[in-house]
């Protein structure tokens, strides 16, 4: 893989309100132009979670273009070829695919919805704030990962191992 080619990652959720955006947002931050961040949901929901944009807001990261879609946007013609696919929750990873350009390399990083959380604001604020630092090191781990010089079994290897971090460590 060549070292200046930017990589198109697809983040998977079914709803794509929370976890799939905050992912995308992270991956937008930290990429620093190396990845192009995408998202979508199986069935989304059609809006973005507020916990989600004043959390991301919060840490800097943009959010006037996250909104909420769904993936067949981009199993189209013309839509961008992607390189990396990765759910984010377990309906999602359970779910029968489209056929998406460029036949990506898949993995499932499956984390906890935040969105699903009862309670007060502040326990809701906590649960995203939860998913966020999960996601956060593994997009981490993800961009530090040498592409170019892996070869297509070990960067499977690595980022199926990625997805099955937990906090504080395996």
């Amino acid at each position: 893989m060549s070292t200046d080619k930017v990589f198109n990652v697809l983040f998977l959720c079914t709803g794509n309100s929370a976890r799939s955006i905050l992912a995308e947002a992270i991956l937008t931050y930290a990429g620093r132009g190396r990845f192009r961040a995408y998202s979508a949901g199986s069935h989304p929901g059609g809006t973005v979670n507020p916990f989600a944009i004043e959390l991301l807001a919060k840490n800097g990261m943009a959010v006037a273009d996250l909104r909420s879609k769904g993936w067949d946007e981009f199993a189209v013609p013309g839509a961008p070829p992607i390189d990396f696919v990765f759910t984010v929750c377990d309906n999602a990873a359970g779910e029968v695919c489209p056929v998406w350009p460029g036949k990506p390399m898949t993995a499932h990083w499956g984390i906890e919805d935040p969105a699903a959380v009862e309670g007060s604001d502040d326990d809701k604020r906590r649960a995203f704030l939860k998913a966020f630092a999960e996601m956060n090191r593994r997009i981490s781990l993800f961009t530090s990962l040498p592409l170019a010089k892996l070869d297509a079994m070990a960067i499977k290897r690595e980022l199926d191992q990625i997805g099955r971090l937990r906090d504080g460590g395996e």
